[in-house]
């Protein structure tokens, strides 16, 4: 009897580890993903922290920003709205990106979360404010696979924003909307609550296409 015993309590031991995998399945897959997102979350709050003292314009344009001028808004449709998008171009959602202030030494192949190559602005009366950054790679420094930042592929390669760019200026891009909510995501191209101004250098644009890397 006693043997028996055994046998019942071995068999229940093995039965009881095997519905168990699943679950320990489950919480230690959240415990990898979470692991992933840890770092680039680290990064994304290095970045605020690093960038805020761009709030003031001026400090950015002694940095080396300059401003491009344009504020760009994508006010798209219904269609694209619905997620039909525009044929062969990249899927952005309605909204507006605003003023890009670029700096061109920043340029190349190498991503740093706290050297975005853009910081982007918001005209608020007559005052600008700082909304995103943007880390941006040209093709032509050589990339041939997507960059990557905060655990993510950036965008394209797309044509170039005109009229801030020509359309030759074939890159990859990635806004992250540190400073102010995006209902569409942070890491969304354009911002529904992002408006630019009735003004000679207001541009509503198409989303631009996407092209070979």
């Amino acid at each position: 009897m006693i043997v028996g015993a055994r046998v019942r309590s071995t068999r229940g031991l093995r039965l009881l580890a095997i519905l168990a995998m699943p679950v320990a399945g489950v919480f230690l897959g959240g415990s990898w993903a979470a692991a992933q997102q840890a770092p680039a979350d680290a990064d994304l709050a290095k970045a605020k922290a690093a960038l805020s003292k761009y709030q003031d314009p001026l400090v950015a344009v002694r940095d080396g920003y300059l401003s491009t001028v344009a504020c760009l808004e994508f006010p798209g449709g219904a269609a694209h709205a619905a997620g039909a998008g525009h044929p062969g171009h990249l899927m952005y959602m309605p909204g507006g990106m605003g003023v890009h202030f670029l700096n061109m030494g920043l340029l190349g192949p190498i991503l740093d979360p706290v050297r975005p190559q853009l910081l982007i602005y918001e005209p608020d009366g007559d005052k600008l404010r700082l909304i995103a950054a943007e880390w941006f790679v040209p093709v032509a420094v050589g990339a041939k696979e997507p960059p990557k930042i905060f655990g993510r592929a950036l965008d394209g390669p797309m044509e170039g924003h005109r009229p801030i760019m020509p359309a030759e200026m074939h890159h990859w891009d990635l806004h992250v909307w540190l400073w102010k909510n995006n209902p569409s995501g942070m890491f969304s191209p354009t911002n529904p609550d992002v408006k630019c101004p009735k003004g000679a250098y207001s541009y509503a644009d198409e989303p631009p296409k996407m092209v070979a890397p």
